[in-house]
């Protein structure tokens, strides 16, 4: 990294009851290779020994800081982070996660070669002692246009929809916060993100570990919850398509998969007789999308094989699902 580049990253943590993963995610972060980083903790209300253990953090590192704060849940954090960041540049790490020792300074060597104000890595899942890669493929790096960009979101190929893995100018903040007391803000947040950019920089380099969770907030089934997957991809994908009209198959795409995503956790319900209706009107949505699932070369092949199984019905399809998703 030259050092006429080298500007602050504040790297934002929200911490929420994480005692067992935040000491990985904290070791992680103070070994970042790039070091004029601004480390902030916001302590989302922690009952368990959370705080403690940070605490602990702080008092060996001096880039970190913790902002204490009663419970709001995960985007009144994040935004609660930015406020009390210092950085020319954001970047989210969810506290039950870590990085590889690279992450920053690769993500900030994107940004200084394309003159970017986003920077987006691949990351690796870890489900089940099982590592799955997503991301460009190793050493690759594209540099994407803003809408084709969104198109490889909307898309879900190679560009991820989440907030983290990627490295944000601050100033994208201006217009844009996170929306409080909903779940799957980064659905109602990144592409908005993405629109204020000419270019996106986007390298192959796994630069985030995702742990998946049984209790985390997108495993924990709650409908109610859930469904505000369908209405915060309703509406990213209706601002899409205004800027863009050219994206109305793959916007269709990205909520279709919203569809069937919450129908999958309705499914796995131990309540979901409480919500006949609510799994009538997703099938009923599903079955109306069935010829262009299966003329359109945007829908994956799982969607096609989907969509074919729930046209036998509901039975059917679960069963299916339970044996092979």
């Amino acid at each position: 990294m030259d050092s006429e580049f080298a500007p602050l990253v504040s790297v934002i943590i929200p911490m929420y009851n994480v005692e067992n993963y935040i000491a990985e995610c904290l070791d992680s972060t103070i070994a970042q290779t790039y070091k004029n980083l601004d480390i902030v903790i916001v302590d989302d209300g922690s009952t368990d020994r959370s705080n403690q253990i940070a605490s602990e953090y702080q008092k060996r590192d001096s880039r970190i800081k913790i902002i204490k704060k009663t419970n709001g849940g995960l985007s009144d954090a994040r935004n609660a982070g930015i406020k009390n960041s210092n950085g020319d540049f954001l970047f989210f790490l969810d506290s039950d996660d870590f990085l590889p020792a690279y992450a920053i300074e690769y993500l900030v060597d994107l940004i200084k070669k394309h003159r970017t104000k986003i920077a987006v890595g691949a990351h690796t899942i870890l489900k089940d002692s099982k590592k799955i890669y997503k991301g460009l493929g190793a050493e690759k790096e594209k540099l994407f246009e803003s809408k084709d960009a969104i198109k490889e979101i909307l898309l879900d190929r190679e560009i991820d929809l989440s907030t983290w893995a990627k490295l944000y100018d601050k100033s994208l903040f201006t217009s844009v916060t996170f929306p409080v007391g909903k779940n799957f803000e980064d659905t109602a947040t990144t592409y908005k993100l993405f629109f204020q950019c000419d270019k996106i920089a986007v390298g192959g380099n796994p630069v985030y570990f995702y742990r998946i969770r049984e209790n985390s907030i997108t495993t924990s089934i709650d409908f109610s919850k859930k469904y505000l997957l369908i209405e915060n991809t309703k509406e990213m994908c209706k601002t899409i398509t205004e800027k863009y009209p050219d994206m109305q198959t793959a916007a269709n795409r990205r909520l279709v998969w919203a569809y069937f995503s919450t129908l999958n956790q309705v499914l796995k319900s131990k309540n979901k007789s409480e919500y006949k209706r609510e799994q009538k009107e997703i099938v009923d949505f599903l079955l109306s999308q069935k010829t262009e699932i299966l003329s359109k070369d945007e829908y994956e092949k799982k969607q096609k094989i989907a969509i074919r199984l729930l046209s036998f019905g509901t039975p059917l399809y679960n069963l299916a699902r339970k044996i092979f998703m």
